[in-house]
């Protein structure tokens, strides 16, 4: 006998019981601090509002889950992020639930911005730019400045005999 794979259809008739906790809201609505005090009846109603927007979220994830190529009987966390970036009314909670990003595309990216600060080089406190060892700065090397490298405050780098720079006092 097969089992029945249909989903249950939410009860349209007030019943005067939410399917959160209740004290767990009113311990919620007590940590904010500007709120002195909330009757039960208050309560009551924004555990059902919270419970009426977990429903509509969960709706949305759940058109966002039907409208993918392969039709899956699941919702998964792609589909919530899909659906707070297209539907216009949960736009506010883009930080909340972000799209996911491959580990991959992260890391190149973390690489590429290395590579890109390692190119534009870093600046003293004076506002003088210090270029990495062998870069020029777009102008052509005189033949004096082709074995030396000026450093501040009278010193000078030469090549050594091996590539090897040599601080001279």
């Amino acid at each position: 006998m097969p089992y029945n794979t249909s989903a249950i259809p939410p009860s349209e008739e007030v019943t005067g019981h939410s399917a959160l906790p209740l004290s767990r809201v009113k311990k919620i609505i007590r940590l904010d601090d500007g709120v002195n005090g909330c009757s039960n009846n208050a309560a009551f109603l924004v555990t059902i509002a919270a419970e009426m927007f977990v429903q509509y979220l969960a709706e949305q994830g759940l058109k966002m889950t039907c409208g993918d190529r392969k039709q899956r009987k699941t919702m998964q966390y792609k589909d919530l992020a899909t659906a707070v970036a297209r539907v216009e009314n949960l736009e506010f909670l883009a930080d909340v639930i972000p799209p996911t990003v491959p580990y991959k595309q992260v890391r190149e990216r973390k690489n590429n911005k290395t590579v890109k600060n390692a190119e534009a080089g870093q600046l003293t406190l004076n506002g003088q730019r210090i270029l990495p060892i062998g870069s020029s700065n777009g102008r052509k090397k005189g033949p004096a400045e082709s074995d030396t490298i000026t450093a501040a405050r009278g010193r000078e780098r030469v090549n050594g005999d091996k590539g090897n720079e040599i601080e001279m006092i």
